[in-house]
């Protein structure tokens, strides 16, 4: 499903940020990829596609770094098992 998703995020950047979408591990903010602005229209963007809110309260910049980490907040997101949305959240963070 991360490939998948991954895909579509990389759409939303083609697409809604008119950039080339990066490779799933780039650093986005170290690559110049994104800045603060479009960092908040990348946001915006999943909430439309995704369905997905995520909230300001939870938004660890780690967890925007690259596609694939996005695409594991945005699986977390949309998943309706609290078990899974935890793990997928400490993962985010570097634990295990």
């Amino acid at each position: 499903m991360s490939d998948t998703l991954i895909r579509h995020l990389g759409a939303i950047f083609v697409e809604g940020l008119h950039i080339d979408a990066p490779p799933p591990d780039t650093d986005l903010f170290e690559s110049g990829t994104l800045d603060s602005l479009q960092l908040v229209e990348l946001l915006l963007q999943i909430e439309r596609r995704f369905g997905v809110q995520i909230a300001v309260e939870n938004i660890d910049l780690e967890n925007l770094r690259t596609l694939r980490r996005i695409s594991d907040l945005v699986a977390a997101q949309q998943s309706p098992d609290p078990k899974v949305t935890e793990l997928r959240a400490w993962r985010g963070r570097g634990l295990r």
